[in-house]
């Protein structure tokens, strides 16, 4: 079915929709994939906390946390040097999560951002349609560096995919162990160490099946990473068997090679109040949150240079 856009009063939202498929983008909150809805079924993450608008220092945990957003220049807050030998502070998920995206040529599925604490522009381009199995969100990306020298940068998806007890996430068989960045209480150990996929042994001791969501009372928080992946191992499934669907992202591991996973069972946020619910399988450009953490996968992007990637989300029912 040919795709149909609806924009909203004042562009506040642009609505795709493709047969019981609709997808809803928040330009003016850092261009937010805000909701997936297959029919009554909101795939994504809903909002912690209402809509408002963001500041250039506010944590991710202060806003809603919620829904699909892109983290440029890094995902972690940190400070990087530059060649020029002054120094940029990147916020906390990046800048791109708190500026308002602007429309980028005919399509309203295309929108264009900027940073402001390295001079990074990111467009993405978004269209969705059915298929024979389901439905497919198609999604470009380009990064330019619009300053005069050289920069370093790094991107994540950030999809929020909602999970549920016995949810199962699927991960090519060649895959045996991931990265850990950071586990709630350190139930897998500390940042930084390998841990067995899908069977992990808890610091604590025993095992643990990493593959299956749990509970929203586990209070479970995980960050792992993937990689590198070689070209066989390009996509990750999300399996959710009382939805009746599978959610399966795929990359381009040359341009992207690395797969973040964020399971989070009640683990976050830190704070009083809601917490997610959620599955996030992000493509990537490093297996760090930290642009600062520096390695193989470090990435400079030559003034006026830039540098393009594609990712895609297919929707099918678990019979196919």
């Amino acid at each position: 079915m040919v795709q149909q856009v609806t924009v909203g009063a004042e562009n506040e939202n642009v609505v795709l929709n493709s047969g019981d498929l609709s997808l809803t983008l928040l330009p003016h909150l850092g261009g937010k994939i805000a909701s997936i809805r297959l029919g009554e079924t909101e795939l994504l993450q809903t909002p912690l906390l209402p809509y408002a608008t963001r500041t250039r220092n506010m944590a991710f945990d202060e806003a809603d946390a919620s829904g699909w957003d892109e983290c440029l220049p890094s995902v972690a807050a940190c400070t990087v040097q530059l060649a020029d030998d002054s120094s940029a502070q990147i916020p906390d998920h990046g800048d791109l999560w708190r500026v308002e995206w602007q429309p980028e040529g005919p399509s309203e599925g295309t929108l264009r951002a900027e940073c402001f604490s390295l001079p990074l522009e990111l467009v993405r381009s978004l269209a969705v349609s059915e298929t024979e199995s389901g439905w497919e969100l198609r999604l470009n990306y380009a990064v330019t560096n619009t300053g005069r020298e050289a920069v370093p940068w790094a991107w994540a998806a950030h999809p929020l995919f909602a999970a549920e007890a016995g949810d199962r996430i699927v991960l090519p068989s060649s895959i045996s162990s991931l990265r850990l960045e950071g586990s709630g209480g350190n139930r897998l150990g500390k940042g930084g160490d390998t841990v067995s996929w899908p069977i992990a042994t808890l610091a604590a001791g025993g095992e643990t099946n990493l593959s299956l969501a749990q509970s929203i009372e586990s209070a479970i928080g995980d960050k792992l990473f993937a990689g590198p992946l070689g070209a066989n191992e390009d996509w990750a499934v999300l399996e959710r068997p009382s939805a009746g669907l599978r959610i399966r992202v795929s990359f381009d591991t040359a341009a992207t090679p690395y797969l973040g996973l964020w399971i989070c069972c009640g683990g976050w946020p830190d704070r009083p109040g809601a917490k997610q619910a959620c599955v996030a399988l992000e493509p990537c450009t490093a297996p760090v949150d930290s642009l600062a953490v520096t390695g193989p996968w470090s990435q400079m992007l030559a003034a006026g240079e830039s540098f393009s990637w594609p990712m895609t989300v297919e929707i099918q029912s678990r019979e196919v």
